[in-house]
């Protein structure tokens, strides 16, 4: 027995511990030393340089958003307020195809690549530049990353309305390669993207095929998410079984109105493939999609709010329908004026929203667009909105299951070591909120507002975040693909 008290750099005293599993609540008090979780249970007798009295608020796994587009963001802005301030711990970049790196550019980042910044943003030729970026700026949160195929393509192709070459395919491998020994989780697709549609399911295939043996994955924003969903599924596990690893089906949605309701075939379709194969899916709490300005969807069945247009930048905010009728064109003639440009899609339903976001297999993601100047509310609400509205006002799952779907079950899924979950001997990711309390503050009309209700955050051990304000500490850190016990790989989709 030691006769003198144990001694810690934090204490956090009387929680209710929610661990990331799933499991029910319980009281207790945790140490933090070294940027790991020491200790777990009734710590009366321990001595810490900093002791935080909890008085029975939760206490969670730093959120871990598997979905963003931060890629950039986390080199030129590196306090990441908007994810840091909703108890994010850990980010996700390089989804929907495209990543920040490897990429070359020939001229200006074809469409989607300009939500990641302009020209000047890309500078990172080769993964481990990326990686080195990264450290060097010491984001307030931790950098995990994927690599998109639209990315590789920019990189190897004259132009993207085409299927890409063997030889072109071979030289995006050595890349996807380069980057995997260096870390990454593995190949992201866009594949709705005009950038990456000529794309057939062989080519993604055939560059999915080094993931295996790294013990990497597959996800994917699938060819569609109107009414040839299904297929579009079908495509995205077909790509898996061929290079054996698991898929997570991006922001999950019934869009259109004409398939609203269908979330439950779409469900359907998912559970029958997790019998055969690893898959899951995330999804962002919100009825209301957003990326840029797409022709094909300017059908006028939806109203579409506009965020950003580089000719008309005075348009931001308004219905592309009152921007047609001010100029007396069609709504058609009115969107093809305005790109580039960014928008806000109404188009799901609240209900398969409801029934997806409560599925099991479903994780929690934002796919907040940080260089939006009128960015969705999802950049800085996701999580608290899950939390606050969904599982505490709505009802609609229990709170551990809610964390569980943005920790441990996220951790578990992409391959973080010793995140998501609140061990002893793991990283000290935390976030301490008030359950009454908590809940999203941004709007579509004021979309910049941190949430309410959450108190402290910290990464890797060190307090990030107390009381609505950064501390102006930053100890998030590029985080390399872990192992995935192999026990997981169903239990963990």
């Amino acid at each position: 027995m030691h006769s003198h008290p144990e001694a810690a750099d934090t204490l956090i005293v009387d929680v209710q511990l929610y661990d990331g599993t799933g499991a029910p609540p319980v009281e207790r008090d945790i140490a933090l030393r070294n940027g790991k979780i020491a200790a777990i249970g009734n710590l009366s007798n321990w001595l810490a340089e900093e002791v935080i009295e909890a008085n029975g608020q939760a206490l969670a796994p730093g959120f871990i958003d598997v979905h963003t587009h931060d890629d950039t963001h986390v080199v030129r802005a590196p306090q990441m307020l908007p994810k840091l301030s909703q108890g994010v711990t850990t980010v996700i970049v390089g989804n929907c195809g495209i990543s920040a790196s490897p990429v070359t550019l020939k001229g200006d980042p074809p469409d989607p690549m300009n939500l990641l910044g302009e020209r000047d943003a890309f500078r990172y030729p080769t993964f481990a530049a990326y990686v080195e970026a990264v450290n060097a700026a010491q984001p307030a949160v931790n950098v995990a990353a994927l690599i998109g195929h639209t990315a590789l393509r920019n990189n190897q192709m004259d132009r993207l309305d085409r299927a890409a070459s063997a030889s072109e395919i071979q030289a995006m491998c050595a890349q996807l390669e380069e980057a995997l020994k260096h870390g990454a989780l593995g190949l992201s697709s866009g594949l709705a993207y005009g950038s990456a549609f000529a794309a057939p399911a062989e080519e993604v295939m055939a560059l999915a095929e080094p993931l295996a043996a790294a013990g990497a994955l597959y996800t994917t924003h699938m060819r569609t998410e109107f009414d040839a969903i299904l297929d579009a599924m079908d495509e995205a596990y077909r790509i898996g079984r061929h290079a054996r690893v698991p898929v997570v089906i991006s922001h999950l949605k019934c869009a259109g109105p004409s398939n609203w309701g269908r979330s439950t075939e779409v469900l359907a379709s998912l559970e029958g493939a997790r019998r055969m194969q690893p898959v899951g899916c995330d999804c962002y709490p919100y009825n209301r999609s957003s990326s840029t300005l797409d022709l094909k969807q300017v059908t006028g069945d939806i109203d579409i709010t506009i965020t950003w247009s580089t000719p008309h930048p005075e348009m931001a905010g308004k219905l592309v329908k009152e921007i047609a009728a001010e100029w007396g064109v069609s709504q058609q003639e009115a969107a093809a004026r305005l790109k580039p440009a960014g928008a806000v899609y109404h188009n799901m339903s609240e209900e398969d929203v409801r029934r997806i976001l409560s599925h099991p297999a479903t994780m929690v993601g934002s796919d907040g667009l940080p260089n939006d100047p009128l960015p969705h509310p999802r950049l800085w609400g996701a999580f608290p909105r899950v939390l606050g509205h969904y599982a505490r006002d709505a009802q609609l799952i229990p709170l551990e299951e809610a964390v569980r779907k943005m920790t441990g079950l996220s951790a578990r899924r992409f391959g973080l070591a010793q995140r998501g979950e609140i061990h002893i001997g793991y990283h000290a990711d935390l976030v301490l909120f008030d359950p009454a309390r908590v809940r999203d503050a941004a709007t579509f009309d004021n979309p910049q507002q941190p949430a309410d209700g959450i108190e402290a955050v910290w990464v890797n051990g060190v307090l990030s975040y107390r009381s609505g304000q950064a501390t102006g500490e930053r100890a998030g850190r590029f985080v390399a693909r872990g192992a995935r016990s192999l026990g997981d790989a169903h239990g963990a989709f």
